[in-house]
């Protein structure tokens, strides 16, 4: 037996011919099923639909509440209910074709360790050719950026089969759309089997793909990573947090020269916005997953913490260029050596103290 997820939201247009094309499918293969249409309470007659067709076919719908509107919640709410632990998710707009779900099903029942997806990009896969510009380069954008997460060559599909004891309910930490993603990145699969499929434009209604969505998938992208890579990509990303405040550093450094401070006192007043910017991005993005404690005591460690690293970047710097003539006559290395310490201290005293997860 097989449970079909379909999580909707104002997609009453196309309810009925997915699930008669379903039901055909499935009964022509002889396949077992139950369908489960997880609904973000729409403002339209989706229930009265539903509520019909299951008269005759095997599918009833879940309304949940208590929570915000989110595709990735609504799977997961739906594989909770479920009555099967082989779950097979599908779109509800009839971009994804029915006619596929015996295949792989038959996939799954062979080897259920692994996680089966419908794929635009292996051999014989395909997808609208009627795609706009902007939508064919914000999906190949997309799954360029989810590659180092997956051997899947389709990451952004959204059409997969899987073994629901596979997953950890508790551990899934999705947000937005990509729920397949999630699941590929935090599951204990063995591997991904992939089956092409021809990816069909919806025909009725519009796509729910917006800018907001797009930010939550750059977060979930984020979350993610951390996942993956651990402290490496907390590194790189701690990294990228410090560029972004020593560009701050000097443009108000010069800023402030512009209005009329020396240069010395410029400087000591331009580190203050810089180190605060660092402490809140490194807050809510580098160790945003982590338990958030007290704003103002953390901050005051951050800020003690900078300055043990700058006090150290300038050490590095002094003693290489006092002791070391090739440092005296190459000083831009010393500076770059003096930067990369401090900045491995900065990064070893956030992780273990400033964030730490054990003083939440």
């Amino acid at each position: 037996m097989i449970t079909i997820i379909v999580p909707t939201y104002r997609e009453a247009s196309t309810i009925s011919g997915l699930v008669l094309a379903v039901d055909s499918v499935m009964k022509e293969a002889q396949v077992i099923y139950e369908m489960l249409i997880v609904d973000d309470n729409s403002p339209d007659n989706i229930v009265e639909i539903v509520t019909g067709l299951a008269r005759e076919i095997p599918v009833r719908i879940i309304l949940p509440s208590g929570r915000e509107r989110d595709l990735s919640l609504s799977v997961l709410d739906g594989v909770a209910g479920a009555g099967s632990d082989h779950i097979l998710v599908m779109d509800a707009d009839m971009s994804h074709p029915p006619e596929m779900i015996p295949e792989m099903v038959r996939t799954l029942d062979l080897d259920d360790s692994r996680f089966i997806i419908g794929s635009r990009y292996v051999s014989g896969g395909s997808f609208d050719r009627d795609w706009s510009l902007w939508r064919f380069l914000n999906s190949h954008i997309a799954t360029l950026m989810a590659r180092p997460l997956t051997e899947c060559s389709d990451p952004m599909s959204g059409f997969f089969a899987f073994n629901r004891k596979l997953i950890d309910l508790e551990k899934l930490r999705p947000i937005g759309y990509k729920i397949g993603l999630e699941l590929m990145v935090r599951g204990k699969f063995s591997g991904i089997s992939e089956i092409a499929i021809r990816f069909k434009d919806r025909t009725v209604g519009a796509s729910k793909m917006n800018f907001a969505q797009q930010w939550k998938y750059l977060r979930h992208l984020r979350r993610l990573y951390l996942c993956r890579f651990g402290g490496w990509a907390e590194l790189i990303h701690y990294g990228v947090v410090g560029a972004s405040g020593f560009i701050v550093d000097i443009a108000l450094y010069y800023l402030l020269q512009v209005i009329g401070f020396e240069h010395q006192v410029a400087r000591a007043l331009s580190f203050w916005p810089a180190v605060s910017w660092n402490w809140a991005l490194n807050r809510v993005t580098t160790f945003g997953e982590r338990s958030r404690r007290p704003k103002a005591r953390q901050w005051i460690e951050f800020v003690i913490a900078s300055l043990i690293g700058f006090t150290l970047n300038w050490g590095i710097y002094f003693v290489l260029t006092s002791e070391f003539s090739f440092f005296d006559s190459y000083r831009i290395l010393a500076l770059v050596a003096g930067v990369l310490g401090a900045s491995l201290f900065n990064f070893t005293a956030s992780t273990l103290f400033v964030y730490s997860e054990k003083r939440g």
